[in-house]
């Protein structure tokens, strides 16, 4: 039996804001389209207005790999303004979960994002992740990164990002 290839990706970020002001921001739907990144050519399907709630799923078309596919996210934990998880229900990856937390620290708020996923394809998905998924997702989070701060800073730049890196963890 071949095992699966699982990998992790974690980013913290942290900005000089309330954490409800953050968490307001993150928790609406309609925002995840200002932070992906244009390549993507994300589109939210799910009608308007979308209020988060555990047992929500939301659906989206998306460009992976340059092909559009259908996306639908399941909201599986809600715990305002600390955390949501959003799960794959439908999507290219056998396995996405992304955790977002959010804590005051030093005057303002954390972010992180922790990403448990596994590529599709098996052997093929693993070393595609070498090649192509690690990099695009990393530069993914960067980009989501840059917009946030342009966002809910208004281009004022601070960094106190920690690099995240994609970990096997199978």
């Amino acid at each position: 039996m071949i095992g699966r290839h699982i990998y992790t990706l974690q980013r913290r970020h942290w900005l000089p804001r309330s954490l409800h002001e953050t968490f307001e921001f993150f928790e609406r739907p309609e925002n995840l389209p200002l932070i992906t990144p244009p390549w993507l050519d994300l589109h939210i399907l799910t009608p308007e207005p979308i209020t988060m709630a555990r047992g929500l799923t939301v659906d989206y078309k998306v460009r992976v790999m340059g092909m559009r596919t259908h996306w639908r996210s399941l909201i599986s934990e809600y715990d305002p303004p600390h955390s949501f998880r959003d799960v794959q229900v439908i999507g290219v990856y056998r396995l996405w979960d992304h955790r977002h937390r959010f804590w005051r620290e030093n005057g303002g708020t954390v972010i992180e994002d922790f990403v448990v996923y596994e590529p599709p394809f098996g052997l093929i998905g693993a070393l595609l992740n070498r090649l192509v998924i690690d990099r695009q997702l990393r530069d993914i989070f960067e980009y989501r990164r840059r917009r946030i701060e342009e966002l809910l800073l208004g281009g004022i730049a601070r960094r106190r990002s920690e690099p995240g890196r994609a970990e096997n963890v199978a």
